[in-house]
């Protein structure tokens, strides 16, 4: 399975490695302008989940970020409180900020610290907890399942996004440098992917399967689908400003293993003043698929009450 895991974070963090040191004062508007860029996408999850989840009281977020999804479970769900999990303080600041903007501070919480163990603090079971692409920032993925599976309440969903398929910019042929560069990038991702998840504390390696694993974890997988995020060529300046992004830590990952030419190439796409940049180029695009899949805790079957000819006799009289 191709994974689109862009060498940064997301709209969540887990510390690990050398993100230590980073600034969510300086990242946060960053990240927060990339979820909304896919607002259209989270909608379709959302209206996906409602299905399934109806008249929830607890929703979780793990791995909020700045809390654009959750204060989207909010609107969603108005009779629901909502908790934004991350360990970036300043992250949650922003989420609830946002909560007041959107008029419903008064039901989104806050939760900082490192997920699974941070999910110990919460007051009540979830009902749908939610967890993208926060999952594999944690070390031991099989036993961060069963513990957010832990924290479901009786018939309470798990929601993971993780995998889908790499996301494209740009046509295979851009005029300059060799064709196929998006599809090399794939590659040194992938690199760098497999490099993080070895060194993160307590990693297992394991097979990516997730059906298995939310099973493993002693939940009832429900359901399966990808959603697509398509913004079509010419791209607006949110769209631009994320390929711009996403192309700059590719190059600042690939410093040592892209070839000169690739390098150069990149190098152009992010030069604003260059009109074969991703700034100003006409056929710049946004397109990728996200993965979630869905799997609910099994209510506890109700004790099978004895025969009434087998029940001990009791005198009322």
């Amino acid at each position: 399975m191709a994974h689109d895991h862009e060498p940064h974070r997301h709209t969540h963090t887990h510390t690990h490695g050398g993100d230590t040191d980073v600034d969510w004062s300086e990242m946060g508007p960053h990240l927060e302008a990339q979820a909304e860029l896919f607002a259209p996408v989270h909608e379709r999850i959302t209206a996906w989940l409602a299905e399934e989840v109806t008249g929830p009281e607890l929703i979780v977020d793990a791995g909020s970020g700045p809390g654009v999804v959750s204060c989207l479970f909010a609107e969603t769900f108005p009779g629901a409180r909502i908790v934004a999990v991350d360990n970036a303080g300043p992250l949650l600041e922003r989420a609830r900020a946002r909560a007041a903007r959107q008029g419903v501070a008064d039901r989104l919480a806050t939760l900082t610290g490192e997920l699974p163990q941070a999910l110990d603090e919460l007051d009540h079971p979830a009902d749908l907890l939610w967890a993208s692409r926060s999952l594999h920032h944690i070390g031991d993925q099989r036993a961060a399942l069963t513990a957010f599976a832990a924290r479901l309440a009786p018939g309470g969903t798990l929601a993971l996004l993780e995998g889908g398929l790499p996301s494209r910019f740009l046509p295979r042929d851009i005029g300059i440098g060799r064709p196929g560069l998006q599809a090399r990038l794939d590659a040194l991702q992938e690199e760098w992917f497999a490099r993080m998840r070895a060194g993160l504390p307590g990693s297992v390696a394991e097979a990516e399967d997730w059906p298995a694993l939310l099973a493993a974890a002693g939940l009832r997988h429900t359901g399966t689908r990808s959603f697509l995020l398509d913004l079509p060529a010419p791209a607006s300046p949110q769209a631009r400003a994320y390929a711009a992004e996403q192309f700059t830590r590719l190059r600042d990952i690939g410093t040592e293993d892209l070839d000169p030419e690739d390098l150069a190439t990149l190098d152009r796409l992010l030069d604003p003043s260059d009109p074969a940049s991703v700034h100003r180029r006409p056929d710049v695009f946004a397109l990728s698929a996200y993965t979630v899949h869905r799997a609910v805790r099994p209510r506890q079957p109700r004790a099978r009450r004895r025969p009434a000819a087998n029940r001990p006799f009791t005198d009322r009289t």
